[in-house]
Formats: C-alpha cells, structure tokens, sequence
C-alpha cells in the first residue's frame, strides 16, 4: 500500500476528510451486461432523487466544492467529477460504456457522491502520494481533456508530478484493459456515505467485474 501524505491546507479546509485506499490485483475488460445494468440502475435512482440544480448540494460534493472555494479555485467551471457525471444523468445526456474497472468507479462514485481517483498502481512513480494544491504553469493532461489547469485545485502527485484531482484523473495513470494492479483513493472531503461501506462495496465490485485478488484496503483519517 502507498503512504499518503496531506498537504495541511487541504486538512485545514477539511477537518473531516477520510480516503478510503484500496490496491488490488485485477483483470480489466470491457463492461460485462451485469456491471452495465447495476450502473444504470444507480443512475435511475439519482435522477429520482436530484434536479439538477441540487446536485451540487449533494454533502460530498458540496465538501469538495467548498474545498475548491478555499483554495482559489472555480467549481461552477471546473466541476468535481462525481457531480458532473450526476448532472449528465440527470440531463439524459446518456453514460459511456466503458472498460470494467472505469465503470465500477464510476457506480461508485454515483452512488456515494465521493470523487474517486482510479490509477493504475504499476504506472505510478515511487512509493508515496501527496495530496496538495495545483500551482500555476504545473503540467497536467486531464483524460479526454487535454491540457487541465490545475492551480488552485487538489491534486495527489507522484515522484513525477500531479496524477489525479477531483475533477480529472491524468492520463498517464489512467485505467487501461492492460491495468494488472489498481489503486483506487475514494476521497472523502466531507462526508456523504459511510466511508467503510463505500470501500466494502468497491471491493465487492472489483471482485464480482474484475477478478480482484491480493486485495488491501485502508481508510485514513486525519
């Protein structure tokens, strides 16, 4: 397992920050019909429970909007992931099929408000993660985004550089179908679903889709 380290603007924003880390041996493909229905599923459940103009209330989501807030960052126009992608279900703007271990993130994330950084373990430099704030000119290649400005904004970072933030994970850690080891960090600026049940039921998906096996998991609280 990675040791993580917080930067303690982030831990002054969020004195009730928790991150559920789990690391996993696993077998990507594509979404199987079963993994696909449970998405769906939870996606017909938010659009009965939101309108769109209260997603951003959702108490995760709102924890993480309020930590852009306190960091100088915009979160109408850089939006956290799991509110966007419940935005995009309530909008009937239809969800992407993608690969296994992207759509269990991405269940996960709909159904406990919590964005949720996935990156392949084997991609990932040294043996530490740090969780700090964005700085002006810093590189970062969002996925599917290009170029992501990322001043001001939360960003876990390797012995390269930023990896993953709540709004875009990067693209060189990204989940491929050639991902053999994951690293999922559920992040919990404020708290929504019971932290514990989120990570049992990350585990129970990535066994049930993705053959996991050799799996560790931690919760760490600040």
């Amino acid at each position: 397992m990675l040791n993580v380290n917080v930067d303690q603007r982030i831990l002054e924003a969020c004195p009730q920050l928790k991150i559920g880390l789990i690391k996993a041996t696993v077998v990507n493909a594509d979404t199987c019909d079963a993994l696909w229905d449970e998405l769906l599923a939870e996606a017909d459940a938010v659009k009965r429970t939101y309108e769109l103009l209260a997603i951003n209330q959702r108490p995760a989501v709102a924890a993480t909007r309020r930590l852009y807030k306190s960091l100088g960052k915009d979160p109408g126009r850089y939006r956290v992931a799991s509110e966007a992608l419940c935005r995009r279900i309530i909008r009937d703007l239809g969800l992407y099929r993608l690969t296994a271990l992207i759509d269990i993130v991405n269940l996960v994330s709909v159904k406990s408000g919590y964005p949720i950084s996935g990156l392949d373990f084997d991609k990932i430099v040294g043996h530490t993660l740090t969780l700090g704030v964005g700085e002006a000119g810093e590189v970062y290649n969002g996925i599917g985004r290009g170029m992501l400005n990322i001043e001001g904004m939360p960003v876990y970072r390797d012995a390269l550089g930023g990896i993953a933030t709540p709004t875009s994970d990067e693209e060189r850690t990204k989940f491929t179908l050639d991902t053999k080891t994951v690293q999922i960090n559920i992040n919990g600026f404020g708290p929504e679903m019971d932290m514990d049940e989120t990570v049992a039921l990350t585990v129970q998906l990535l066994k049930k889709y993705a053959q996991a096996t050799d799996i560790e998991t931690t919760i760490l609280t600040f």
